[in-house]
């Protein structure tokens, strides 16, 4: 994703040699605007899941051969043929999207982990396909990567997913029971619906195991940046720094991610490249 909507994902950036950035962006207009009819805007669940339910007509139609008149799916088909892309990883995709909109509480982290699967997972598949890369052992490390991207973006929003006219909450059940922290500490917010900031001892101990299990995760999928090498294996370093930059900020703000949102600034830019190099 861009940096423009999620920072830990800034792909289809100048790092990328220039014959991937029209795929990696045609890529991105999919996966934004499937994710949008989610996520923004005041529609019912039907109208959401419907919409959803489109875009997976529109994939049936791509691999089927047939006529397309959405500009999106127009330019995706051209970059499918030409790349010969797999189908189900844009699949998934819509199947993460779906369930976000009918799925606000997750019970374990293996059942979140599951999500990330879907939700983050399919974006780094398709770019190593792009790069002519995805051999069985690329992809575990880029599932490593794109899951624990997700969970950072999890853990730096959980006060603003608290605060949707569906509130979510991302964090495992089984570790808020572990932890001992209710879901009315997380939900609770001011007359404006501002998050109250109900950061305890005990919410600022869950943040650190989580903030930890995301960098242990992170680390698992390091190497793929060297391996790769080049243009690419900078972008891939430059997405892992960024990533674990996020986690150094909620530390930081010592796990307050009510009345904090961490994000990366443009003086993280250099030292995320100097990480990188």
């Amino acid at each position: 994703m861009t940096v423009a909507h999620y920072e830990n994902f800034p792909v289809a950036s100048v790092l990328l040699p220039r014959p991937l950035r029209e795929p990696v962006a045609a890529i991105y207009a999919f996966a934004r605007s499937a994710d949008d009819f989610a996520d923004e805007g005041n529609r019912t669940v039907a109208e959401r899941l419907a919409l959803l339910d489109g875009y997976q007509r529109g994939l049936d139609a791509i691999a089927d051969g047939e006529p397309i008149d959405d500009p999106i799916f127009v330019r995706l088909a051209d970059v499918i043929k030409v790349h010969r892309l797999p189908i189900r990883p844009f699949r998934d995709l819509l199947d993460a999207f779906s369930q976000d909109v009918v799925q606000t509480r997750y019970g374990s982290y293996d059942e979140l982990l599951d999500y990330c699967r879907r939700s983050a997972n399919p974006v780094g598949r398709l770019l190593l396909h792009l790069f002519r890369a995805d051999t069985a052992a690329n992809l575990a490390y880029s599932d490593a990567i794109c899951s624990a991207l997700q969970l950072i973006n999890h853990w730096q929003d959980v006060g603003i997913d608290a605060t949707k006219p569906m509130p979510r909450i991302y964090l495992p059940a089984e570790d808020l029971a572990y932890f001992g922290i209710a879901e009315a500490a997380i939900l609770r917010r001011t007359p404006t619906g501002i998050p109250s900031g109900h950061t305890t001892a005990d919410f600022r101990s869950l943040m650190r195991f989580q903030v930890d299990r995301a960098r242990k995760l992170m680390l698992e999928g390091e190497p793929l940046g060297w391996l790769l090498g080049g243009r690419i294996g900078l972008e891939i370093r430059v997405i892992v720094a960024g990533g674990l930059r996020i986690l150094e900020k909620i530390e930081a703000i010592d796990y307050d991610v009510f009345q904090h949102r961490p994000v990366l600034a443009r003086l993280d830019w250099p030292r995320l490249l100097w990480r990188a190099i």
